[in-house]
């Protein structure tokens, strides 16, 4: 629901609030450091590199995982002390979702949404193929799993996360493996859902967000580090975008694109605020991915993400 849908409906819109929260892993590894966040209706995005935070902090939101200090609400419910009414309102696709092989698309759907609640054969017979319609899949319900490509794989486990019509959507990782079109078609599905839910993407590829996100926070080695919108981002990385000609670029800079043309090969790429090469040409309208990596860069964190986007 839209906020303004929740009030027509007399819901109060759910927003997810975490207050101080931190875990710390059995050897001593700290994966959240005093996380203060809230997150309110719409897609909103989880940026940072792998190890940063964003798994275990969507775990924690799940009711999967219970946090070390601190606390999180998911509407008015305490994830710890209220995980059932917690679990009703949210729905999860974590980043492998593929266990059912031999099932059919329509029994993965069915079966999750019995466990779900939903007892009525007739009411549950409707919203699987509602979902199913809504993510895609209702052409190919009767396909085992196994047959599926990536993409519609993914797409499934959106169907189910949806099914028992939750509140909030968690996303982990969505798009990793995934051919660009599947991609595509991922970002335009979550931009359609985040108009009437919450849904919180956790991811390490800048460009899942899509124009559908208008809020986020970068997380990395378990704190919070940037939260606003990414245009909020965009505006961080002014004077530290640029293209130059690739034979031009000093060693050490931060390369994001190249091109060519009847001129030669010019780069576009990041560096710390003041550093710009002699010659370059400052970019007015700078990427989010150049802005995000602009960011990393000024916090020397750069190797790790893109470790990650050779990983993805």
């Amino acid at each position: 629901m839209s906020e303004a849908a929740a009030v027509h409906r007399g819901d109060a819109p759910v927003h997810i609030v975490a207050e101080g929260l931190r875990h710390v892993y059995k050897g001593g590894t700290v994966a959240l450091d005093g996380v203060d966040l809230e997150i309110a209706t719409g897609l909103f995005g989880l940026l940072g590199p792998n190890g940063a935070g964003k798994s275990t902090l969507m775990r924690i939101m799940c009711t999967l995982l219970v946090p070390t200090a601190g606390r999180l609400r998911v509407g008015s419910h305490d994830v710890v002390q209220e995980r059932r009414a917690v679990r009703r309102l949210v729905g999860y696709l974590p980043q492998e979702f593929g266990a059912w092989r031999l099932h059919r698309v329509e029994e993965v759907v069915d079966t999750l949404a019995r466990l779900s609640g939903i007892a009525d054969k007739t009411r549950r017979r409707q919203r699987v193929r509602a979902v199913l319609e809504q993510v895609g899949l209702d052409e190919v319900s009767d396909r085992k799993v196994k047959k599926l490509s990536g993409g519609m794989v993914r797409r499934l486990g959106v169907a189910q996360a949806l099914v028992h019509e939750p509140q909030v959507i968690i996303v982990d990782e969505p798009t990793v493996g995934l051919d660009p079109e599947e991609r595509l078609r991922f970002r335009q599905l979550m931009a359609s859902l985040g108009r009437d839910r919450t849904i919180v993407l956790s991811t390490h590829i800048v460009a899942d967000l899509g124009s559908g996100c208008t809020d986020l926070a970068l997380i990395d080695t378990g704190k919070i580090v940037f939260r606003g919108s990414p245009a909020d981002l965009v505006a961080r990385a002014k004077g530290t975008v640029f293209q130059i000609a690739e034979d031009r670029l000093p060693a050490g800079m931060e390369k994001v694109s190249r091109t060519k043309n009847a001129e030669g090969v010019k780069v576009r790429a990041v560096c710390k605020a003041g550093q710009v090469p002699d010659g370059a040409e400052i970019i007015s309208d700078a990427t989010l991915e150049e802005a995000y990596l602009s960011f990393m860069v000024a916090r020397d964190r750069v190797d790790a993400v893109r470790a990650d986007e050779e990983e993805a």
